[in-house]
């Protein structure tokens, strides 16, 4: 990654610069672009709909993390699927594979927006959560690392890939592009 902090911090920066932004059709907008629909499909939720996060690992960190905030500091209704008893419950009874898809399933309504994380974009229940969340007529947006060609890069509404195949980066950015999207939408509301 380079030599010591100032090297990391250069090539995290490098990166970010890389970020691609495409959307279901495989259009390719720059990453002003890509944030500012984003944004657009965030502010067209109705009152009463959601956003749901899903991910795991460091992602699923996010995924808490940033629901918290988009409820308590943006005003928008938002959950996580990463409870404990949930996951062992689902893991148990289904599969490791259907934790997300099992609860989007019961919980998503037609009009929310999915926003699954993942380093990879190739974890098998972060797939089947999108699909599940398709079936239930929801919007997704997808943040996904590692391999260009994943198959999470292409199943959004609007999809972030971020270009590294290291985790570090991968996750601190797509923590990045989440906080990106509420803080403009926050300033938006606040300006």
């Amino acid at each position: 990654m380079g030599d010591g902090a100032a090297g990391y911090y250069n090539r995290l920066f490098e990166i970010s610069a890389k970020i691609r932004v495409t959307d279901k059709a495989g259009t390719v907008f720059s990453f002003d672009e890509g944030i500012s629909k984003a944004i657009s499909l965030v502010r067209s939720l109705a009152p009463d709909r959601k956003i749901i996060f899903i991910g795991n690992g460091g992602s699923a960190a996010i995924s808490s993390h940033m629901s918290v905030d988009f409820w308590k500091n943006g005003g928008i209704r938002a959950i996580a699927f990463n409870d404990s008893s949930l996951l062992t419950c689902i893991g148990n009874d289904y599969g490791y594979p259907h934790v997300f898809e099992k609860p989007v399933e019961m919980f998503a309504d037609q009009g929310d927006i999915l926003l699954a994380i993942s380093s990879s974009g190739r974890s098998e229940n972060i797939l089947k959560g999108v699909r599940a969340a398709r079936a239930k007529g929801c919007k997704v947006l997808t943040l996904s690392g590692f391999e260009s060609d994943n198959p999470l890069s292409s199943l959004g509404d609007y999809n972030f890939y971020v270009p590294s195949k290291s985790y570090g980066p991968v996750e601190i950015l797509h923590h990045s592009v989440c906080h990106c999207l509420l803080d403009t939408i926050m300033g938006i509301a606040h300006g």
